[in-house]
């Protein structure tokens, strides 16, 4: 049995009269200390954590307004996470309680109140709803708390996240999420998609050395064998620039024709513009002389 088992076990057994109900705190040492949020009603203060059976110094007890965490990265999931990190919190419970007055209060009345402090609707933000975290049922508050701190960059994944209801009157705790029972099929979905990720390797792997009709493909890659291609006929054009072109050899037949042609004119070229002298312009031919037509008067003398 594992710790928040142990907890909801002897709390409902204590709840119904069992006089020797308890939790035996020495046997989940390895599991303490806890972090707990809960909300600022001061009722809570006479149930927790005495309710859960847990010894108060294995109890960081963080509050808020309805224990609401509006996002992952929100203020009191940086709480969270430094207690788990700073002060070694091995599990998170969301604990909610019923009869909550921030659940219990409309966006209206919120704004009469702000109104009655002093504080007028324009100053307060756009959404109140989205702001202040505002929940119609305590259930669902504790559940969309829970899911957001499960989701959360800044929680390990194997801390278990359990979700809590405490009845204001009577003290008995409602398990509404059981963070073991998520631990356990995160970890199932992760041995389903193994053995596929192993087979699609494998696959993959054995593409890389196959054989079709006979020929065998060597296993290569794409980079290697165009740098062989490159390789090679560097080679080539090196032998073609240093021996001599013999008539009727097989190496003149394989290679060709424009190559050496191509080497031939630009090696030209070359010794014609060393034997130019520097900054000489170029020889430009001259126009033929205009000679102009003379016109003569064959009037009388």
């Amino acid at each position: 049995m594992r710790l928040f088992e142990a907890i909801i076990d002897a709390n409902h057994r204590a709840v119904e009269g069992d006089q020797s109900a308890g939790l035996h705190p020495t046997d989940f040492q390895s599991e303490f200390p806890i972090v707990a949020l809960t909300c600022i009603d001061v009722r809570l203060n006479a149930l927790l954590p005495e309710v859960l059976g847990v010894p108060k110094e294995q109890f960081i007890w963080l509050r808020n307004a309805g224990n609401i965490i509006t996002g992952p990265l929100s203020s009191t999931m940086r709480s969270l996470a430094l207690a788990c990190v700073v002060k070694g919190g091995k599990e998170i419970a969301i604990i909610g309680h019923t009869d909550c007055q921030v659940g219990k209060t409309t966006t209206a009345e919120l704004i009469d109140r702000f109104r009655a402090l002093g504080i007028e609707r324009h100053l307060l933000p756009a959404n109140i709803n989205e702001f202040f975290g505002m929940f119609s049922s305590e259930r669902a508050n504790v559940i969309k708390a829970v899911d957001n701190v499960r989701h959360s960059p800044l929680i390990g994944p194997t801390i278990p996240v359990h979700g809590l209801l405490v009845d204001i009157e009577t003290g008995k705790v409602e398990w509404l999420v059981n963070g073991y029972q998520t631990l356990d099929l995160m970890g199932a979905r992760l041995n389903e998609v193994a053995p596929s990720v192993g087979h699609a390797l494998d696959t993959l792997k054995s593409l890389t050395d196959f054989e079709i009709g006979g020929i065998k493909f060597p296993e290569m890659k794409i980079g290697e064998t165009v740098s062989m291609a490159e390789d090679w006929l560097s080679g080539k054009v090196r032998e073609l620039g240093s021996k001599p072109a013999e008539a009727g050899t097989a190496e003149q037949a394989a290679t060709p024709p424009k190559i050496p042609v191509l080497r031939a004119t630009v090696a030209s070229w070359q010794r014609e513009k060393q034997r130019e002298k520097p900054g000489t312009p170029p020889k430009l031919p001259l126009p033929q002389p205009l000679r102009p037509k003379l016109r003569f008067n064959k009037g009388a003398k």
